[in-house]
């Protein structure tokens, strides 16, 4: 027999159930944003995860306090040394990623431009 108490444990159930759900979803939609960050500062994503640190208000772009969710990572640089990182996502949205301060590769050096007047004299 359904009583009220059991439905309540129930639905009860089902809502933290819900969450975890939800909560996947945000960290796959964190995960994503943070490879697209690691690829484009040059840095390569650690371990091709997030972690989970902790739930907290936090003021968004606009200076409203939102529940925001804040997950940490770990990049290298130089693939020797691991620098920690973390993005907060306000919902679905990512609010900002963050990245410890990391050494950067200096970019390689552009190949010499040869002038053709240059090469035609050198090769007569």
């Amino acid at each position: 027999m359904l009583t009220l108490g059991n439905l309540f444990l129930f639905m009860l159930a089902t809502a933290v159930g819900a969450w975890f759900w939800h909560s996947h979803g945000i960290r796959e939609r964190a995960l994503l944003a943070v490879r697209r960050h690691c690829k484009k500062m040059d840095v390569e994503l650690l371990d091709g995860a997030v972690a989970f640190r902790r739930l907290t208000l936090l003021p968004d772009a606009r200076g409203r306090r939102r529940l925001a969710r804040i997950y940490g990572f770990e990049f290298t640089v130089t693939g020797e040394q691991r620098h920690p990182g973390s993005i907060v996502m306000f919902g679905a949205h990512v609010g900002r990623i963050e990245m410890a301060a990391h050494p950067f590769q200096p970019a390689a050096e552009p190949g010499r431009v040869i002038q053709l007047d240059e090469w035609r004299r050198s090769r007569d």
